[in-house]
């Protein structure tokens, strides 16, 4: 059994940015890799709207843009459609932005710097639900939530909810910042089954996406041991 995730149709694709040139050709490498870009936008009201209209699977989105910020925008489209998932593709690669990214819902962040194949890959990744950073990034988010979690918790914390033996090895090594492949090749699963413990337990735990998994996973201690 493979552990390429299989779809019917292609990956739907929306792509944010203030730079017309810059938007058409991610646009345009997308549509020639074989997504579907269903949208395009060049502001922060109408990545909004357009988002809302065309639900898309990823959307690709720049933070430096007119009218509201590109983290306000990710911010919004993520708390209409928490299943819609933002790949972050900006300029700036400060850790301020990369860390308020994150917060305001994203799943991944590349800075522009990356190839189009990095580019390429990291769109679909960010569409089964990988958490996909720029080399370096992802040492930083995992870093935030860890000191976040050393936090006190509130004291009227509710019970966690139960997950299987399965359930809680995958999140183990989600919390480690591995990928679904990598967690597939590790406990020689189909890359799919791992979606599919991921899956149940977001709904367990009633969480929205990878970003929010791996930080409930840091604040339980599970990056541990592993």
């Amino acid at each position: 059994m493979t552990d390429q995730p299989t779809t019917d149709r292609p990956v739907r694709v929306m792509v944010v940015d203030d730079h017309p040139m810059w938007r058409d050709a991610v646009s345009r490498d997308l549509a020639e890799a074989g997504l579907d870009v269903v949208a395009t936008a060049g502001d922060g009201e109408e990545a909004v709207r357009r988002a809302r209209a065309c639900t898309p699977q990823v959307v690709v989105l720049d933070l430096n843009l007119p009218g509201l910020p590109g983290a306000e925008v990710c911010r919004q489209v993520v708390a209409h459609d928490p299943a819609v998932r933002v790949l972050v593709l900006s300029a700036s690669g400060e850790h301020q932005d990369v860390l308020e990214a994150v917060k305001s819902g994203a799943t991944g962040y590349l800075v522009k710097s990356a190839g189009r194949e990095e580019l390429l890959d990291a769109v679909r990744r960010t569409a089964v639900g990988d958490a996909v950073f720029t080399p370096g990034l992802a040492g930083l988010v995992l870093g935030e939530f860890r000191r976040l979690a050393a936090e006190p918790a509130p004291a009227s914390a509710p019970a966690a909810p139960q997950l299987t033996a399965r359930e809680t090895e995958v999140l183990r090594l989600v919390a480690k910042g591995l990928s679904y492949r990598q967690i597939a090749d590790r406990l020689v699963l189909s890359h799919r089954t791992v979606q599919n413990h991921v899956q149940n337990t977001l709904g367990k735990l009633q969480l929205h996406n990878r970003v929010e998994l791996v930080r409930y996973a840091i604040e339980q201690g599970l990056d541990d041991g592993i």
